[in-house]
């Protein structure tokens, strides 16, 4: 048994000292990933990551993550700690929210790497495209959002998104 266990420390190690390794490269590796899916798909933002992407880039510090659900959404349904909080749409008829561009561009300035994040994907797609064509340089969709897509119980968190990987996030 304990020698199992000091395998395991060893390998547990090496994977560590891997991942560190990888950690160099790995966000450039992401953001060309990301790029590539944008060209493929034709999308009219910089770029798509995933939300492990997402978060290995927000946690390595090399990109700003900005939650662009109305507050209702996040205080109910749960959030990313740490993030920026712009609303794309508020209140619970999801009213569009005119001043979103200006109030994205005061947290984030227009040159950062930002990181879009919604429900699904969907609003924040739509809010990278706005971004884009308002001047920012390097905007992103987390494809599959916080909850991610309806699965055929028409239920979110089951297919995919932020949660359903299992990824940092809390709730009011």
């Amino acid at each position: 048994m304990a020698a199992n266990q000091a395998l395991s420390a060893e390998g547990s190690s090496n994977v560590v000292a891997i991942s560190r390794r990888q950690e160099a490269s790995s966000a450039a590796d992401i953001l060309a990933r990301a790029q590539a899916r944008a060209s493929e798909l034709n999308l009219p933002f910089t770029g798509g990551v995933t939300p492990p992407e997402a978060w290995e880039l927000f946690n390595q510090g090399a990109a700003l993550l900005v939650d662009i659900r109305s507050a209702e959404e996040r205080k109910f349904v749960g959030q990313v700690p740490n993030t920026l909080h712009v609303a794309w749409a508020t209140g619970t008829a999801l009213t569009r929210n005119p001043r979103f561009v200006r109030e994205l561009e005061a947290k984030t300035g227009k040159d950062k790497l930002v990181l879009l994040l919604c429900r699904s994907g969907k609003r924040s797609a739509a809010a990278a495209e706005a971004a884009i064509k308002a001047g920012f340089t390097q905007v992103y969709n987390v494809l599959e959002g916080f909850e991610g897509d309806l699965n055929g119980s028409q239920q979110r968190g089951h297919a995919n998104g932020w949660r359903h990987w299992g990824l940092p996030w809390i709730q009011d």
